[in-house]
């Protein structure tokens, strides 16, 4: 058996044996399969660990940079307490309605608001929205970006704050010395984190159905 095949089998054997069946999660994949959306939403477990992440911060206001078809949305909007709220930033037109169609299936449109435009535009303009910080920040978006998303994330943060970047490990390629201007993004992405003295953070390497990965995991002080 292939190394993937079983990253994949135990990944199904995790997800069949911890995961309550859930059709709206199943649909929500299958409407972005359906546009021809890009098949990189996080993984059924992965989903499920923002979720409990989120809710073990009791987290109350969270960021998303990168939505997608909002599959990793709902799985963070789930949650959130009845007066919560997540803002996802999400730059394709195309990509957001399909989103807010499967945040409308979610039942959870009251909570998840999808802004769109390029995220480095929004990001300046959520405090004089009434959106002063955020107490959960996910960034799942363009990697090249990654150290401008850093910098916005921490100002909108407080103390407590909790702050995931996802796919920074690239099969392996963020230790290499790459013109790919996404692997530049993450290195200087981890750099920006070393030298950061407002938050404290560490990586962790993921492998399963989405293959060899990993996600830096932060706490703002």
């Amino acid at each position: 058996m292939k190394t993937s095949e079983k990253w994949n089998e135990i990944d199904h054997y995790f997800s069949t044996k911890l995961h309550t069946s859930d059709d709206i999660m199943d649909s929500v994949l299958k409407a972005n399969l359906e546009a021809d959306l890009p098949a990189i939403d996080v993984a059924p477990n992965q989903g499920k660990l923002l979720y409990l992440l989120a809710k073990m911060k009791g987290a109350k206001n969270i960021l998303e940079i990168g939505t997608l078809g909002g599959y990793s949305s709902i799985w963070l909007g789930r949650a959130l307490p009845d007066d919560g709220h997540l803002i996802t930033l999400e730059f394709d037109i195309k990509h957001a309605k399909v989103a807010e169609e499967n945040i409308k299936r979610a039942g959870l449109e009251k909570k998840i608001k999808v802004m769109v435009g390029p995220a480095l535009e929004i990001l300046p303009t959520l405090k004089e929205k009434g959106f002063a910080y955020f107490d959960f920040i996910f960034i799942d978006a363009d990697k090249q970006n990654n150290p401008h998303y850093l910098k916005w994330a921490i100002e909108l943060s407080k103390a407590g704050t909790v702050i995931i970047g996802d796919n920074v490990v690239r099969q392996g390629q963020v230790i290499d010395d790459s013109e790919d201007l996404n692997i530049q993004g993450i290195r200087q992405f981890i750099d920006l984190l070393s030298e950061e003295s407002r938050i404290d953070a560490t990586a962790i390497q993921t492998v399963g159905s989405k293959g060899y990965d990993g996600f830096v995991l932060g706490v703002v002080k």
